[in-house]
């Protein structure tokens, strides 16, 4: 361990709230799909930051794109236009087909939004609505209302009481959607693919159930697409991939490229229904920010990057699942694009030191699934390097 990995160390145990185990490793540069630590070891991150990096460390054009905005004008607050924040709602509205955007500065706070928007619209329609339907192994952020909706009790029993009216029911059971939302029901709220739950896709049978049990009672549907959406599976967001028509879409991670920024995406009659005053935030939507998700949302829509995310997610899953066949240990293989899971037979949390000691950084979720969500900018070749890291961190674990 170098005196620099030392002198982090020992700061943060004296000055730095403990609320993460962090990993032995200091990372203090990036180029693309690489991470450098403090003695110069590379590393393939096949992690970005939680789905965060979309366009990789150090891109040029964001870089250039922040540098310049910081240099100008960062921040005004809301009481002001600035050139940006319509044009971001605007990329958005046509990447998803819904009207309207509150630009604020994470997933969590989009999905709040989401929340508190569900229950104004039925409030302005007289009929006051106060229950939420969600599912189990879903993870929605951690404020009182998103955490709320989060159904492991790992991240709900130290807070609780939370918000008394959410019913959980089983991913991927329409049986068990369709007996619990009624006509009490404000919204649905579901990730098309559940990310911190352990790479789940919602069955089209469970999509299809979303969609009639809203149909039958009026009940809004929240899609969650802070770890699925912004080109993460080949296409803008993936609620489309099922045939989801939401009311309601929470963004984050990806949509700044490592500025913090999130937006919730907002059907027409639910906007209709918002009044001046009814929300708000300070930094949210401010130029920096913008700025960054501009460049963001100019690569998938210009810069073709959503067609390399559909061809290298493809490549991605063939060598994922010649890994998979290699290694008994894994029993499953699930996801799309560029967002995978390797649900193992048993918890392993050594396989992230594992890859940590051959140069590729993962992580574990939901206990045994090992969460891949590289750049959105990674090749075949970097995929095949990075994944060859990763294949013998497996044959590691087998052999130990």
């Amino acid at each position: 361990m170098t005196m620099v990995m030392d002198d982090v160390v020992a700061r943060e145990s004296r000055y730095v709230l403990q609320t993460y185990k962090r990993n032995p490793v200091t990372l203090v540069r990036g180029s693309g799909v690489r991470l450098y630590d403090a003695d110069g070891k590379e590393y393939f991150d096949l992690l970005s930051g939680i789905g965060v990096a979309s366009l990789g460390h150090a891109h040029p054009g964001l870089a250039r794109a922040v540098a310049e905005q910081a240099q100008t004008l960062i921040h005004t607050s809301n009481l002001f236009y600035h050139p940006y924040q319509g044009q971001v709602a605007e990329r958005l509205s046509q990447l998803s087909g819904l009207p309207r955007t509150f630009v604020c500065n994470s997933g969590t706070e989009a999905n709040e939004a989401c929340l508190k928007f569900a229950r104004r619209y039925w409030y302005s329609k007289g009929e006051p609505r106060a229950e939420f339907v969600a599912l189990d192994e879903s993870f929605h952020g951690r404020t009182f209302g998103s955490l709320s909706v989060t159904s492991d009790p790992h991240y709900r029993e130290p807070f609780e009481p939370l918000l008394p009216t959410v019913k959980f029911v089983a991913t991927n059971d329409p049986a068990s959607l369709l007996a619990a939302v009624t006509t009490s029901t404000a919204a649905i709220i579901a990730e098309p693919i559940l990310g911190e739950g352990g790479i789940k896709p919602l069955t089209p049978a469970f999509a299809a159930a979303i969609q009639e049990a809203s149909a039958r009672t009026g009940a809004l549907y929240i899609a969650d697409e802070v770890q699925s959406g912004m080109g993460r599976t080949g296409q803008p967001f993936h609620f489309a991939a099922l045939g989801l028509k939401p009311d309601l879409v929470a963004v984050g991670k990806a949509l700044g490229g490592g500025v913090p920024v999130g937006a919730a995406l907002i059907g027409e009659k639910v906007a209709d229904a918002i009044k001046y005053g009814d929300h708000g935030t300070t930094y949210g939507g401010n130029l920096l920010a913008c700025r960054a998700a501009l460049c963001v949302l100019q690569e998938l829509t210009e810069g073709g990057l959503m067609a390399q995310v559909a061809r290298v997610g493809a490549h991605f899953e063939a060598r994922l699942r010649q890994i998979a066949a290699a290694h008994p240990i894994v029993r499953e293989v699930r996801g799309k694009g560029l967002m995978w899971g390797l649900d193992l037979a048993q918890p392993k949390q050594p396989i992230v030191a594992a890859g940590l000691e051959r140069g590729v950084i993962v992580n574990l979720t939901a206990d045994t699934v090992v969460r891949l969500l590289p750049p959105l900018v990674i090749t075949e070749a970097e995929a095949d390097e990075a994944l060859g890291r990763l294949d013998a961190a497996l044959g590691a674990l087998g052999a130990a």
